[in-house]
C-alpha cells in the first residue's frame, strides 16, 4: 500500500497566484502579472536527490503559507545534455501539477574544466552564476522575501547580502552531516594531519566518536580543493539567516541541541535552523503495479531484502559476482536492483548485461527466492510493500528517509560523497542499521561473506538485527507523526510566518 504525507487540503494552495512560466528568460519581456505578493527564490542544483528534494520543501512551504507566498526557481543550465533532458522533464511535471511555481532559467556560462572531483565542480560552476543570479532576483517585479539555496551554493550568500534579501540554506542530507560541516573550519584548525593519520576518532559534537574512517570522501584528502571547498561552505554557513534540514527533530535530537548550542561553531554564530523532514514526494501508485511490485506480492511478509544503490550506483563484474554469491549462500529472499558501468563520457549508470555481470547459473539457481531487476526500479513503492523486511542501501539520505517511512531497517553500504558518514550515523547515533565492513581503499569492496553475514543479522538472526528492526518502526512513527502535525510541521510554519513577516 501507498503511503501519502498529508498537506494542507487544497483550498490553501488556491490562494497562491497562478504565476508559473517555465520559459522566462533575463532580459526577456516581463513575464509576470502585477503582483505584490512576496516570492521565497529558491535556487537547487539539477542532480535529483538535490532539485526534488528543494522543489518537494518548496511546495509544502507554499501549503503552510496559505497564499501568502509564492514560488520561483532559478534554473541553472546543466552541463550535460542528458541532465537537462531530465531537469526539463521534472520541469514540465511540475507545470502539469497545477501548483503556481514560477520559472527563470539562467543563461548558460562555460563550465570549468581543472575540477579534480564533483564538490569542486559543482561550487565553482555555481560562483560562476552570480552575476545572472543578482540580476534575475533583482528583476523579480514582486517583494522577495528570501533566497533559499542549495548547500553547493554559499557564494550566493553575497549577491542576498548585496540586494539585502535574507538568505537560508537549505541541507538536503542530516543534521549530523551538518554538525561536522558547520565544525570542519574548526577541524581544520586543530587537526593539522589528514584525518586517517590523527590518533583516535574525530570529535563532532552531538555524534559519538566518529572514525576517520567514515568521514565522507570530500575531506579524506586535505590537499584537493574538494575539502576546500568543504571547509568554504562549513564556514559559510553560519552566514545565513537560516539552516533548512531535511531531517526531523526526533530522529536526530542529539547533533540538532550541539548545533543549536553554539557547540559545532565554537561559540559562534548560530543560524537558526528548521528541521522539516522527512521531505519525501510521494506520487499516487500507477494503475499497473511495476513488475517488481507484482513480484513482491507474491512474497511473504518481512522476507525479501531489498538491494538498491540510488541513481549513482552501479557495480563491475568482480563486485556483482561477490554479491551473487552472498546472496545465494545468505539463503534469504532478495529483490536486487543491479546497474551496469556508466557507457564512456558518461557518469550515470546504465542497464546491466546480466549475462556478464551475474555468474554463471546464478538466475536458475535463485529464481524461486530471487529476482535481479537490471534497470531503473521504483524504489518507494518496493519500500512500501510489505513482503520487504530489509534495505542494502548506499546510505543516500533520500533513500533512507523513505526506508525509514516505511520502518524498514538498513545495512548501508557507502559507495560516494558523504555516504560513509551517513553509514555511521545509522548504526551508532541512530540504530536502525546493521554495520557491513565495506573496504574503502579497494573502492568499496564488500566480500561475499560479509554480506551474507549483514544480511542474516538483517533479515532476523541476531540482537543487533532485531534493535534495527525495532528502531526502524520507532521512526516510522516519529517521522509521520513530525510531518502529520508534529515537530516539522511546526518548524515549517516557523519558517513561513519569519520569511512572510521579513517580507512586508
Amino acid at each position: 500500500m501507498q503511503h501519502v504525507v498529508r498537506h494542507p487540503p487544497s483550498s490553501a494552495l488556491s490562494c497562491v497566484p497562478r504565476i508559473r512560466d517555465a520559459g522566462a528568460r533575463i532580459g526577456g519581456p516581463n513575464p509576470y502579472p502585477s503582483m505584490a505578493i512576496p516570492t521565497v527564490v529558491l535556487l537547487p542544483l539539477w542532480s535529483a536527490g538535490h532539485l526534488m528534494s528543494l522543489l518537494e520543501a518548496g511546495k509544502r512551504l507554499l501549503a503552510c503559507a496559505g497564499g501568502k507566498l509564492s514560488l520561483t526557481v532559478l534554473v541553472m543550465p546543466p552541463p550535460t545534455e542528458q541532465l537537462a533532458a531530465e531537469v526539463q522533464g521534472h520541469i514540465r511535471r511540475e507545470e502539469a501539477s497545477g501548483l503556481d511555481i514560477r520559472f527563470v532559467h539562467l543563461p548558460a556560462v562555460e563550465p570549468p574544466t581543472d575540477f579534480r572531483g564533483i564538490e569542486e565542480f559543482l561550487s565553482r560552476f555555481v560562483q560562476m552564476h552570480s552575476p545572472d543570479v543578482r540580476a534575475a532576483v533583482a528583476a523579480l517585479p514582486c517583494p522577495v522575501a528570501a533566497l533559499v539555496l542549495d548547500f553547493f551554493c554559499t557564494a550566493l550568500l553575497d549577491v542576498s547580502r548585496d540586494l539585502a534579501v535574507p538568505a537560508y540554506v537549505y541541507f538536503t542530507t542530516n543534521a549530523a552531516m551538518l554538525a561536522l560541516m558547520l565544525h570542519l573550519p574548526a577541524l581544520h584548525e586543530e587537526v593539522t594531519v589528514e584525518f586517517e593519520e590523527m590518533e583516535g576518532a574525530v570529535d563532532v559534537p552531538g555524534l559519538p566518536p566518529v572514525p576517520p574512517s567514515s568521514l565522507p570522501k570530500p575531506v579524506m584528502d586535505k590537499k584537493n580543493p574538494n575539502y576546500t571547498w568543504f571547509v568554504y561552505h562549513g564556514r559559510r554557513f553560519a552566514e545565513a539567516d537560516g539552516i533548512i534540514v531535511n531531517t526531523a527533530a526526533e530522529l536526530e535530537r542529539s547533533a540538532l541541541a550541539a548545533i543549536a548550542d553554539g557547540r559545532c561553531t565554537r561559540g559562534g554564530r548560530v543560524p537558526a535552523v528548521y528541521p522539516i523532514g522527512p521531505v519525501i514526494s510521494f506520487e499516487p501508485p500507477p494503475e499497473q503495479p511495476h513488475e517488481c511490485v507484482r513480484w513482491l506480492d507474491a512474497q511473504p511478509p518481512a522476507s525479501v531484502a531489498l538491494l538498491c544503490f540510488g541513481s549513482g550506483g552501479f557495480f563491475a563484474k568482480p563486485q556483482a559476482h561477490e554479491i551473487a554469491r552472498g546472496l545465494e549462500c545468505s539463503g534469504h529472499r532478495f529483490l536486487w536492483v543491479l546497474r551496469g558501468p556508466p557507457a564512456p563520457g558518461e557518469r550515470r549508470p546504465t542497464d546491466a548485461n546480466l549475462a556478464e555481470l551475474l555468474p554463471d547459473g546464478f538466475l536458475e539457481r535463485t529464481k524461486d527466492r530471487g529476482l535481479v531487476w537490471p534497470t531503473w526500479a521504483p524504489q518507494r513503492e518496493i519500500l512500501a510493500h510489505a513482503a520487504v523486511g530489509g534495505f542494502v542501501t548506499h546510505g543516500g539520505w533520500n533513500s533512507t528517509l523513505e526506508s525509514l517511512w516505511f520502518g524498514v531497517p538498513l545495512v548501508p553500504w557507502p559507495l560516494y560523497a558523504e555516504q560513509h558518514m551517513n553509514a555511521f550515523t545509522l548504526v551508532a547515533a541512530m540504530g536502525v542499521a546493521v554495520a557491513m565492513k565495506v573496504d574503502r581503499k579497494r573502492d568499496n569492496f564488500v566480500e561475499a561473506a560479509e554480506l551474507e553475514r549483514a544480511m542474516w543479522e538483517l533479515m532476523g538472526g541476531s540482537e543487533e538485527g532485531r534493535k534495527a528492526r525495532e528502531k526502524a518502526m520507532e521512526m516510522k512513527a516519529a517521522c509521520r507523526n513530525a510531518v502529520e502535525g508534529g515537530s516539522s510541521d511546526a518548524a515549517l510554519h516557523r519558517l513561513a510566518e519569519q520569511l512572510y513577516t521579513g517580507a512586508v
